[in-house]
């Protein structure tokens, strides 16, 4: 399971995997088109989307309608570091949706496997090769 980076123009930066294309593109302010997110929205991206699967299987599971329910991401700086030190997740609920069911909602989406990477990171390792491109 690899995935292909290449660089379509630009300050545009895209992933090739399993037949998608997953663009990013820097704001107008960083010199790019502003085209598509940024490479770390969609790391908020996938952290919300992955809490909301979970969420939405919560749903599914015991026949609940989704209705207007939907997860909010606000990430919180460091002073210190000036990196993301706090991300937190606000599930905002419709108001027929039983109460007795909101600590198990929030159980749910803390199972994210995005979340539970970060919680465990991998290591990362960089190689630099000259080999000719690899076909995806």
């Amino acid at each position: 399971m690899s995935m292909q980076i290449v660089f379509p123009g630009g300050k545009k930066v895209s992933a090739l995997y399993r037949g998608f294309t997953i663009e990013t593109d820097q704001s107008v302010q960083s010199g790019g088109d502003g085209s598509a997110p940024e490479p770390f929205d969609l790391f908020l991206a996938s952290i919300g989307t992955c809490a909301g699967l979970y969420v939405l299987k919560f749903f599914e599971t015991r026949n609940i309608p989704v209705g207007d329910t939907r997860l909010i991401v606000r990430p919180e700086k460091s002073s210190e570091t000036g990196l993301v030190g706090k991300i937190e997740i606000e599930i905002q609920l419709p108001p027929e949706f039983p109460e007795r069911y909101t600590g198990a909602i929030k159980r749910a989406a803390e199972l994210c496997t995005v979340k539970k990477h970060l919680n465990n990171p991998p290591v990362f390792e960089v190689l630099v090769t000259s080999e000719a491109p690899v076909p995806v």
